[in-house]
């Protein structure tokens, strides 16, 4: 039996939720979960709650059972929360794991305390959707769980191109793959189709980027009238920062967006020398060692100054050693 199962026994109602702002391993681990206690454990019911996630993944079956937090008090017997690092990040739904009986943590990210009762966090997991598959039982994932579970997969690895992508995680993706799910459809529809204006400013900030830190890094930095303009939310900015990290000569890549008054949401990325969950963490983020993301505030000179500081300490050591 394994520690999920164990949590599930005796069990009646389930809350699921994940991080505010929900990506594709948010999303994908919530509904794959979702399917799985529907599938194996008829005794309980179990709600999703999540932010409004994006509408390209209404691809995946199970998407029109995510719900919002509403005003009814709800006491569960049992909260799941899904990778969310840290307590604060469940947004709304706080107040179901604060009343909940028990609480059961499943993430990958490194800076995740492990805030639950019970904590399944493994920082060598390439997403929050390998760990659940380790803590699920292959023979019982259903065809539209294994197509959630692979989504997410997918979207945290960057269709398994990132550093974070082991044997594991190409020999779970496989058994999910047998499963029968439509994973070119999978991938077209929630990882590389953009909307018109996604490429509209995409382009724009890779058109106004800047290298810094001698060319080993590279910055850009979206604010919130050009995004009026544009007619774009936070979730079309998705993928700018990895886009950046792509260019060649580049170390980590800067992105930011404005979020309010002197107050900006950054994302990070490295490629092989440094730790940016370690620079993120210092002003209060936190994330993966390639991967990570802050909320700073000060003028965009400010934040990438104090930022760009931290990288080149790591880049300096690097070149020590």
């Amino acid at each position: 039996m394994t520690q999920l199962e164990k949590e599930l026994q005796g069990v009646q109602t389930v809350a699921i939720a994940g991080h505010i702002r929900p990506d594709g391993d948010c999303v994908g681990s919530c509904i794959g979960l979702w399917y799985y206690i529907r599938d194996n454990f008829g005794q309980v019911k179990a709600d999703i709650y999540l932010q409004k996630p994006d509408e390209k993944f209404a691809v995946l079956d199970g998407f029109d059972h995510i719900q919002q937090v509403d005003d009814k008090e709800r006491i569960y017997d049992l909260f799941i929360s899904l990778d969310c690092a840290a307590y604060e990040r469940l947004g709304e739904a706080v107040r179901y794991f604060d009343g909940a009986k028990s609480t059961l943590c499943v993430d990958h990210h490194i800076s995740n305390p492990g805030y639950a009762k019970v904590n399944e966090i493994r920082p060598d997991a390439s997403s929050t959707c390998e760990v659940l598959c380790s803590l699920m039982d292959p023979e019982k994932i259903s065809r539209e769980a294994a197509a959630a579970l692979y989504t997410g997969i997918a979207h945290d690895t960057g269709v398994f191109q990132y550093s974070c992508t082991s044997a594991d995680t190409m020999r779970v993706a496989a058994m999910l793959m047998e499963k029968g799910i439509d994973y070119t459809q999978l991938l077209e529809e929630t990882f590389y189709k953009k909307t018109y204006r996604q490429n509209q400013i995409l382009g724009k900030a890779l058109l106004e980027s800047m290298r810094i830190l001698d060319g080993r890094g590279i910055v850009s930095v979206v604010r919130r009238k050009e995004m009026d303009f544009f007619g774009v939310t936070p979730v079309d900015l998705d993928g700018i920062v990895s886009q950046l990290r792509l260019t060649e000569g580049v170390e980590v890549a800067i992105f930011l967006y404005e979020t309010g008054n002197l107050e900006y949401k950054v994302s990070l990325r490295s490629k092989k020398l440094v730790d940016v969950n370690e620079v993120a963490s210092y002003f209060g983020g936190g994330g993966h060692v390639r991967a990570a993301g802050v909320t700073m505030k000060g003028t965009f000179h400010d934040i990438v100054n104090n930022l760009t500081l931290h990288i080149d300490h790591q880049l300096e050591g690097q070149k020590q050693q």
